[in-house]
């Protein structure tokens, strides 16, 4: 080789090593913005995926490499990490019957399909030359098996073979694609009629709902962490929930800190102002004595008493206010059982949701329309949830809340004639 040539290959080498280097330091540096990012919880995306390159190849192993003539290129089709998917796809897809579905996914696999469906347009991605994006079906199952158990995000990652990272960006786009094409398709009165004959059923005439609050654990937040501590000392989240006489959401909201009172939160509600318009339930009447009622909902006592919303007596009760805090105590639990039962069904509500102040909102309202969807497909609720549920729930015992006394005069009235009705048998329906 001539001095010329010699001196060419020398320099061609040494900008290639230099190359190099600048890649591996790129990588490093990349590798510690990652790590940075998965320590923010909730803010992970699909690009945040694990990569395969070898940490042992410094710069000094691959300039030795470029010299000996063995690093060549080579040209693949995807660079994320390959990893095995034959648990998914072999055993899950093809092999399991519907009982495993729902005990894992908490649905058949018919619903699970149907969800796809409606959640496809906000989910599919295209393959790009960096990676084969995950499909439909698996990034929903990814975000189901994370919502219905304790699991880590590295165990439901290793469950799906993907990264940590892909299973917290998967929860997000399920969540948000749920929030943004179902809530108003699936969180809805419905048939006013049939949930007012329902509570009927059950003992209390021209009832459209019963309300309750109920917290859920979660993190510290960095800001304002002291207004997110509630009464039984832990820090929480407060979803207000209307349901019908099945147990189904009806209206929710969800987002207020812990410190909150109920009553406080039902005020600032979008529920109450339509409630106080008259605009969410038909103008429909019944007369109870010589009083007319409108259609109400039933709270506890830490609502306020309003000719729309009756509540239970306090204090030293006689034999008719125990007769009438009973027929509403009855159809009250409704609400305490969709409760107990959305959390049994997505037992990460029971603990502490690991995600930023903004994105928790969003997957509670996504485990109420899975609750509604779940429920409106029949006896899909295994028994065996609730063992896991109470021993979950164990640490987070739901807060006393404190009476409201405040009441309207006619809300008054129409308590006093339904407590008498209901000693009589004589309230018109």
């Amino acid at each position: 080789m001539e001095a010329a040539q010699l001196t060419l290959a020398i320099r061609s080498t040494l900008n290639t090593t230099r190359i190099i280097q600048q890649y591996m330091q790129h990588q490093n540096l990349a590798k510690r913005y990652r790590a940075r990012r998965r320590r923010q919880r909730g803010h992970v995306s699909d690009q945040d995926m694990d990569t395969d390159f070898s940490e042992s190849m410094g710069p000094a192993n691959a300039c030795i490499m470029v010299l000996m003539g063995q690093v060549h290129a080579v040209e693949r089709q995807f660079w994320a990490r390959e990893t095995s998917t034959d648990w998914w796809d072999r055993i899950v897809l093809q092999v399991w019957d519907d009982s495993q579905w729902l005990r894992n996914f908490r649905m058949r696999k018919g619903t699970f399909m149907e969800l796809c469906d409606l959640l496809s347009p906000a989910l599919r991605r295209m393959n790009t030359k960096m990676r084969a994006a995950l499909t439909v079906e698996k990034r929903v199952a990814i975000a189901l098996w994370k919502l219905a158990t304790p699991d880590s995000y590295l165990s439901v990652g290793n469950q799906f073979g993907v990264g940590k990272s892909t299973v917290g960006a998967a929860v997000m786009q399920v969540a948000h694609a749920i929030k943004d094409l179902l809530i108003s398709r699936v969180v809805t009165l419905g048939n006013v009629q049939v949930i007012v004959d329902g509570f009927a059923a059950m003992g209390f005439p021209n009832c459209g709902g019963a309300i309750d609050g109920t917290h859920i654990p979660i993190l510290a937040l960095e800001h304002q962490a002291a207004e997110y501590i509630n009464r039984k000392g832990y820090f929480s989240i407060v979803l207000q929930a209307l349901v019908d006489h099945k147990g189904r959401f009806t209206n929710i909201n969800v987002g207020w800190p812990g410190k909150v009172h109920d009553a406080r939160i039902f005020r600032n509600s979008g529920l109450f102002q339509k409630l106080q318009e008259g605009t969410l339930f038909p103008d429909q009447k019944i007369t109870v004595g010589d009083v007319e009622m409108p259609i109400c909902i039933l709270g506890d006592a830490a609502y306020p008493l309003m000719p729309w919303l009756m509540k239970p007596y306090t204090g030293s009760l006689d034999s008719s206010q125990e007769l009438f805090n009973y027929r509403l105590s009855k159809c009250r639990m409704v609400v305490e059982c969709a409760f107990g039962r959305l959390k049994a069904r997505w037992c990460s509500l029971l603990t502490r949701l690991d995600l930023s102040e903004t994105n928790i909102p969003t997957v509670i309202t996504a485990c109420c329309v899975l609750h509604n969807i779940c429920e409106s497909k029949g006896k899909t609720f295994m028994a065996g949830w609730e063992v896991e549920a109470n021993r979950l729930a164990a640490g987070y015992a739901q807060p006393d809340t404190r009476a409201v006394r405040r009441a309207q005069e006619g809300a008054v009235r129409i308590r006093e004639a339904l407590k008498t009705s209901f000693m009589t048998g004589q309230a018109t329906v």
